[in-house]
């Protein structure tokens, strides 16, 4: 008589749907994005360098628009790391993307704070605005709207951010004139943040 649980031979296993990244074309930094590199480098100690991972991937991102698996492999080359240890980090973190993007980003946070200010109804208006949904890039290839967790600035919500900037207390009523403002003036049509513009003024 045997106490352990008795497997069916017809068991299925659990089958990974984890997508691999695109190959894209061969990368390597621009001269500039290397010199970057390699001085954010030396603020590690030398058999540290995949300290520096992070902001290797930003470069690669700000470089090709995206992270392609050439540029997972270039990074992991730079760093002594493996491939699929720089892939591990990509997937994790959700500001890394692994497919071409809009121009601009639109970013709006879902969580608490944002949520009770109004956050939906602002994605549902640039639903309506753009013609797409979460997740999508509309037909002229200018925006991508994401829908994200919080961003950190829960008294002034609700926020979204663009790109790298920042857009705060964004009413509903005029998330359809913010997609007209960043057409027509880019992201200085962005409030930015308000403690940055507040220590400038200082």
């Amino acid at each position: 008589m045997s106490f352990h649980p008795k497997m069916a031979y017809d068991a299925s296993f659990h089958k990974s749907s984890r997508e691999l990244a695109e190959a894209g074309p061969p990368f390597a930094y621009t001269p500039e994005n290397r010199a970057r590199l390699d001085e954010i480098v030396k603020r590690y100690p030398p058999d540290q360098r995949r300290s520096a991972v992070l902001p290797a991937l930003y470069l690669v991102q700000q470089q090709h628009g995206y992270i392609t698996a050439s540029g997972m492999r270039h990074v992991a080359e730079l760093l002594e790391m493996t491939p699929a240890d720089v892939e591990d980090i990509v997937s994790f973190y959700t500001m890394f993307y692994t497919k071409p993007l809009g121009k601009f980003v639109v970013q709006v946070c879902r969580t608490l704070s944002c949520a009770v200010r109004g956050a939906e109804r602002v994605t549902e208006e640039l639903v309506e605005k753009l013609g797409i949904r979460p997740g999508q890039t509309d037909a002229s290839g200018a925006f991508t709207l994401l829908e994200v967790e919080c961003l950190g600035a829960c008294d002034r919500a609700p926020v979204v951010m663009v790109n790298d900037g920042w857009h705060e207390c964004l009413r509903p009523e005029d998330a359809s004139k913010l997609v007209d403002d960043l057409k027509a003036r880019g992201e200085t049509a962005l409030s930015g943040c308000h403690l940055a513009i507040e220590r400038v003024a200082k």
